[in-house]
């Protein structure tokens, strides 16, 4: 699976950990960095992922910061995205099963190595439930998404 992957620097060691797992598994990453520990700002990597599953340039995006959920923030300001953090594999499940999320957001902090692991293995290997009750809430959502668009443009 072609996969998007940024961590801004409370989450490069963890995010180095995911994608060498990732990539001995197979995967081909697409990585939006950051490259080292130094201070960096984790609105440009959310995005980076986000804006590179939204345009189909990658299946799924995998981020990674202190507490997930800035990341997951960010990333959700792409129509598109449905982003969500990950904290427990059950959650992680519903959230592909029901929300059709499409990237996870990780917190360094509260996630070892093997336990995020984990729960980017069951976020990549379930899918999506479709049925006409969560295929209609997304659709729901991407209307949201449009008619933010549309005021934008208007007040622009």
């Amino acid at each position: 699976m072609k996969i998007a992957i940024a961590a801004d620097h409370a989450g490069f060691s963890l995010k180095e950990t995911l994608r060498d797992r990732l990539q001995t598994a197979g995967h081909d990453l697409i990585d939006f960095g950051a490259f080292s520990s130094e201070s960096t700002d984790y609105p440009d990597y959310a995005v980076a992922v986000a804006e590179a599953v939204a345009s189909g340039k990658a299946a799924r995006g995998i981020l990674v910061c202190f507490t997930g959920a800035g990341m997951s923030i960010a990333a959700n300001k792409v129509a598109g995205v449905r982003a969500a953090v990950g904290t427990r594999a059950e959650a992680v499940q519903l959230v592909r099963e029901h929300n059709d999320a499409n990237v996870i957001a990780l917190g360094a902090k509260f996630l070892s190595a093997d336990e995020a692991a984990q729960l980017v293995d069951v976020f990549l290997t379930t899918n999506f439930d479709g049925g006409a009750r969560h295929t209609r809430r997304i659709q729901k959502i991407a209307a949201i998404e449009r008619t933010q668009n549309q005021e934008q443009v208007l007040k622009a």
